[in-house]
């Protein structure tokens, strides 16, 4: 090989080179952020529901599979509720037979309360008779005692309808204990979301708690990024907030910062020096509105990883390529609005965020407690 045909070569291989890393450092300078603006790595998560019975009892029915969508109250999976169903017609003959005994003695107490109206007027007419010297002492005071017996009488049977109405009221509380026991065993969705896991089949028996079903909650998708506490300090709750996904790099969806972590994590706590503070990092949870989760409810994945992006800066412009925003079908790109700093599940407070006070600052917004 010639002096000149290696020249030429070297000269081509540094002239790409030079093209490439040119190349690179364009694309970088066209996905740098500007100031007011970080960012860190995550991925789509959600949260998991667990569908459990209640008491031990045989599985009767599974009516979905994994990968099923759910709505909020569909049912999901019978339980066997035979024992319970002749537990509940025998505690509903139990109230039928008291309500009967309640009649009886409703009738008593009318029987008995005309035996006094009887009693008085008898009683008035042997005192007129006395008066009259028409009647004897002996009958008045007979008189006096079947009226004073018959009143007796009126409230021991009263006495006895109070004892019963107690006895209806726990008869029926029975009733709805069994009742409620066999609601409980059909098991429902309590959310929106995607079958994960089907953890039962027809004729196993399930224990108390015992999992049938394992959902992924899709009424609730966020990413959760971390950034260093000289970021998290400046991030607001409700700060604005940018997703975008490995595997579609061009679109950008809004959402909005719902919650910082109080406390920093990689690195000890007792560690002090400033040096080693700068690498504390903050969990910081961005929250994927609710009407564009539904918009793409059959396309949400978890564990998708991407990029999160937060403004740390109420002030700063969202560069070009975040501003490209998933939108419900049938709404215009440019009708995107971004997120408002509060929404309606966040509330505004005077106490301080627990990041800034961190780094010595304090901050006026703070979000309701997270749900664990």
């Amino acid at each position: 090989m010639s002096q000149k045909y290696l020249v030429r070569i070297l000269l081509v291989a540094a002239g790409a080179a030079a093209v490439f890393f040119g190349y690179q450092y364009w694309q970088s300078l066209q996905l740098s952020l500007p100031d007011g603006i970080a960012s860190g790595n995550g991925r789509i998560e959600a949260k998991l529901v667990d569908v459990a019975a209640k008491e031990p009892l045989r599985v009767k029915e599974i009516l979905v599979d994994e990968g099923a969508l759910v709505e909020p109250d569909q049912i999901l999976v019978r339980l066997d509720t035979a024992t319970l169903e002749s537990e509940l017609a025998e505690a509903q003959a139990n109230v039928a037979s008291t309500q009967e005994r309640q009649a009886v003695i409703n009738s008593s107490i009318v029987k008995r309360k005309s035996e006094v109206e009887l009693a008085v007027i008898e009683l008035e007419r042997a005192r007129k008779l006395l008066a009259d010297a028409a009647g004897s002492q002996q009958d008045y005071d007979r008189r006096n005692t079947d009226l004073q017996v018959s009143k007796a009488a009126v409230e021991e049977e009263e006495a006895k309808l109070r004892t019963l109405q107690q006895e209806i009221e726990v008869a029926q509380a029975k009733v709805a204990t069994i009742q409620t026991r066999i609601d409980d065993a059909t098991l429902k969705s309590p959310v929106r979301g995607r079958v994960l896991y089907r953890l039962t089949e027809v004729g196993e028996v399930l224990a108390a708690g015992g999992k049938a079903l394992t959902l992924v909650n899709l009424e609730d998708i966020y990413m959760e990024i971390f950034l260093p506490s000289e970021q998290a300090a400046k991030v607001k709750i409700g700060a604005d907030a940018r997703l975008t996904v490995d595997h579609a790099p061009g679109r950008a969806a809004a959402g909005y910062v719902s919650f910082v972590s109080p406390e920093a994590q990689f690195t000890p706590k007792q560690v002090e020096t400033r040096s080693e503070r700068d690498k504390l990092m903050f969990r910081v949870k961005i929250q994927v509105p609710e009407e564009l989760v539904d918009s793409y409810i059959e396309r949400i994945k978890t564990g998708v990883r991407g990029v999160g992006y937060v403004k740390t800066d109420e002030s700063a412009v969202w560069p070009d390529w975040l501003q490209n925003l998933l939108v419900p079908p049938g709404k215009p790109n440019d009708a995107a609005q971004p997120i408002p700093l509060l929404r309606k599940d966040l509330t505004v407070t005077d106490s301080k965020d627990p990041v800034a006070v961190e780094e010595g600052k304090s901050a006026d917004v703070t979000s309701q407690p997270e749900t664990p």
